[in-house]
């Protein structure tokens, strides 16, 4: 195996320009190494206004740089200590005397000249898209709350009862890749768009997300579901570990590690691209989960599918797992997404929580025509679900309650609360599992239908699938 190539460059940088960028992104391509030395206060003397720590620190903060240094002695001694495979200069260097080119011709290293192309803008958006949010539009509903005579403060206590519960997901585990494009224009051959990728980002989707959500929020999980013998998997595993999520990532042989690719260019989405197998997993599977659930189930307080509908939980499994749970005193929550496919909410019967999409609800009741309130009312004729969170996107979300003990509303409504959203994707599954930790913590529907909706306004305020914070929906509430 070839070694890898060693990149240096060397600078004042007293501000992160678009030049700089530029430079360092073309640096970057050249090798696998990137080492960026900066001038020290003492050698760069006038030429560097502000302080090298200063500088340090904005040149660390390039996602381009893998390692920097402070340049105190020459940079010729400082390129023979370090023996690089190429040193990059901007190409204004190129016709004049370069004093480190000797000492790399002494060792067969390479002088490259070059200042980069003008895609450092799209990877500088996708960088601010990723690193910010928009929660500023995100507004409580003050007239639910005033219904169901819903305290600020005990939703703050319901929250911090979170970190008490040890939660069980399971479901399919899908890898979203985000991959940001710079648009070349329109092909002379055919009308297609021509783009070139400049820089892939990579989330935990499907289940996953779910279960990291959980243990953002504070609680102790478990996750369970199946996954190929690949690269993807292996991020997987490094990113639940990272995440405090105890992971059961089952091989399949037979499939590949759903993976989810998005193509963005400049904000905006251009095309998604899914890698994934949709057959049911065979018994062998099957079994090999029955048993790790039933090894934990014991100790568990929340049980959440997570179904996408790619073969993780088939009908069987599901049937099975209900009942342990049942036994066991589990609560149950249960989400089927049929964005792009055909998934049935009503097959997880008797669950205390199912939050469906409107279009979800009337593929399994095959109700195309009533209105919403008969339709949930079906559903729960369907699904023997105890609770209901109807999801209508930018309408907000519909709530069914099967709680009539304390002569209570049976519906109610809760608007989208983010009016700005940048991401809606990710929104159902931490409703999902901010509602479902709500109930289970003591919360009355109303409350988690509340804290759940709270949850999908600050998820989708940010694009990509990050993990929910406690501390994130405490500062909402405050």
């Amino acid at each position: 195996m070839s070694k890898e190539k060693t990149v240096f460059v060397a600078g004042n940088f007293n501000v992160l320009h678009p030049g700089h960028l530029r430079l360092l992104r073309f640096a970057r391509e050249c090798g696998g190494k990137l080492v960026v030395g900066v001038f020290s206060d003492r050698i760069s003397g006038e030429a560097s206004y502000v302080p090298e720590e200063l500088r340090l620190e904005g040149v660390k903060s390039n996602s381009w740089v893998d390692k920097v240094i402070l340049i105190d002695d020459s940079v010729t001694e400082i390129i023979d200590k370090i023996r690089p495979d190429i040193v990059v200069k901007g190409k204004e260097h190129q016709n004049k005397f370069n004093p480190e080119e000797k000492i790399l011709q002494s060792y067969g290293a390479k002088l490259l000249f070059g200042s980069g192309e003008i895609t450092f803008s799209s990877l500088d958006l996708l960088h601010k898209e990723f690193s910010q949010s928009t929660l500023k539009d995100i507004a409580l509903p003050v007239e639910y709350m005033s219904r169901h005579s819903i305290d600020i403060n005990n939703l703050k206590g319901l929250i911090k009862g979170f970190s008490s519960l040890k939660v069980l997901v399971i479901g399919d585990l899908i890898i979203d890749e985000y991959i940001t494009c710079e648009a070349l224009g329109m092909s002379q051959e055919d009308p297609t768009i021509v783009v070139t990728p400049l820089d892939t980002t990579r989330f935990i989707g499907g289940a996953g997300i779910v279960a990291q959500h959980a243990s953002g929020l504070g609680s102790q999980v478990e996750f369970v579901s199946v996954a190929g013998s690949d690269e993807a998997r292996d991020y997987a595993e490094n990113a639940f570990k990272k995440s405090g999520v105890n992971a059961h990532l089952i091989v399949d042989e037979s499939r590949p590690t759903t993976i989810k690719q998005k193509f963005r260019s400049k904000g905006k989405s251009l095309l998604r691209v899914n890698h994934l197998h949709q057959d049911a997993i065979n018994s062998s599977l099957q079994d090999k989960i029955s048993k790790i659930i039933e090894s934990v189930i014991q100790d568990v307080d929340l049980l959440v599918f997570s179904d996408f509908n790619y073969g993780c939980l088939p009908q069987l499994l599901v049937d099975k797992l209900i009942k342990l749970a049942n036994v066991n005193d589990v609560i149950l929550a249960a989400d089927s997404q049929s964005s792009s496919q055909i998934g049935d909410i009503s097959r997880f019967r008797g669950v205390n929580l199912i939050t469906p999409t409107e279009r979800e609800a009337r593929i399994s009741s095959r109700n195309h025509e009533d209105g919403l309130v008969v339709l949930v009312q079906q559903l729960k004729k369907l699904s023997s679900a105890e609770n209901i969170f109807l999801k209508m996107g930018e309408e907000g979300m519909l709530i069914y309650s099967d709680d009539t003990n304390a002569n209570e509303i049976l519906t109610d409504s809760i608007s989208a609360l983010n009016t700005s959203p940048r991401d809606v994707a990710g929104a159902g599954d931490s409703l999902l599992i901010s509602g479902a930790l709500t109930m289970t913590a003591g919360g009355s529907i109303w409350e988690a239908a509340l804290i759940g909706s709270l949850a999908a306004a600050i998820q989708v305020g940010r694009v990509g699938n990050m993990p929910l914070k406690s501390k994130e929906i405490l500062k909402e509430l405050t």
